[in-house]
């Protein structure tokens, strides 16, 4: 008797904890799921990458009947390293541009034809419900790395050194960003500074900065379009360009810095490239040009050599 009332009371309070389980279990597993959903949205999505090429050429001659340097050798590299996030709402695109190119030639000797340094940032807080429109702050600075020289009739002339010139750029604005090959920033109120440290530079008032200063002011509108895409399997496409115009000298003419690099890929470590650039600046006066006036800068760089990429496997959020 005794055995038959513990087995029915143990039977009740299995039923019983039975019952109440069933609105439990979905409860708990409910709560999970949010739980879950919040520690994804709360995490930083991210991406980091770039490439390395560097490229060589070298030529020699010895009793060449037809002329020619006895020696010459060129040497070109580039690095490009992009650190992209992105949480809920925000977003922060850096970027890092690097080239260095030198040519050495037994006649001429050795001359630099490549050289720049280009760091932007830009940091944005999504506005729309598309997820296309951000309010961004933008930051770049642009310089180079060692002395420059013009050369007149095989006489050079010292023109440019580190941080002489450099540009400054802090901007707020709109940023439009249909995918993650493109972005159009926009900003109506941009301060751009203009640094030359070299006294040499600063005397001669180079670079649009007043004699014997180092540093030139300006106040203005600020657009960048920046897109990088594979064109096709072996052949990728990065490109910027940059215009400003300012407000307290000339907003009329618009100053220009554009870049355009091409990469052919041979096979995995080897490649082809071809970068073009164009700047056009009211402030740099271009000597021999119509006298002593600005006119547009163009340069055009073609090799083959070594190319790594730095590209993780990792989701491109958002990129300049």
């Amino acid at each position: 008797m005794k055995n038959a009332t513990l087995i029915s009371i143990l039977i009740c309070l299995l039923n019983f904890t039975y019952a109440q389980d069933l609105p439990v279990k979905p409860l708990i597993k409910e709560t999970y799921k949010a739980i879950n959903k919040e520690a994804d949205t709360s995490s930083w999505n991210w991406k980091r990458g770039g490439l390395v090429n560097f490229s060589l050429a070298q030529g020699s001659l010895s009793n060449w009947a037809a002329g020619g340097d006895n020696f010459s050798m060129a040497v070109s590299s580039y690095l490009n390293y992009f650190l992209f996030y992105q949480k809920k709402r925000y977003n922060w695109d850096n970027n890092l541009d690097v080239n260095l190119g030198f040519v050495q030639t037994s006649s001429l000797g050795e001359r630099k034809n490549d050289d720049r340094l280009d760091f932007l940032s830009k940091y944005g807080y999504k506005i729309d419900t598309t997820g296309k429109w951000f309010l961004s702050a933008l930051f770049n600075f642009r310089s180079q790395f060692f002395d420059g020289y013009t050369y007149n009739n095989n006489v050079g002339t010292f023109a440019s050194s580190f941080m002489s010139p450099a540009y400054t750029l802090l901007s707020l604005g709109f940023d439009y960003k249909p995918n993650h090959k493109l972005s159009v920033f926009l900003s109506p109120a941009t301060s751009r500074l203009i640094i030359v440290t070299n006294e040499i530079l600063s005397r001669q008032a180079a670079y649009g900065v007043d004699t014997g200063k180092h540093v030139k002011t300006e106040l203005g509108a600020f657009a960048t379009i920046n897109y990088r895409n594979s064109l096709d399997k072996n052949i990728s496409y990065k490109g910027r360009l940059d215009l400003f115009s300012n407000y307290l000298d000339h907003p009329q003419n618009i100053n220009v810095f554009m870049t355009n690099q091409l990469s052919f890929k041979i096979n995995k470590y080897f490649s082809a490239t071809y970068s073009l650039d164009f700047i056009y600046d009211d402030n740099v006066r271009i000597f021999g040009h119509n006298g002593n006036s600005p006119a547009l800068q163009t340069k055009s760089l073609l090799g083959i050599g070594f190319l790594k990429r730095l590209e993780t496997k990792k989701r491109v959020v958002y990129q300049l």
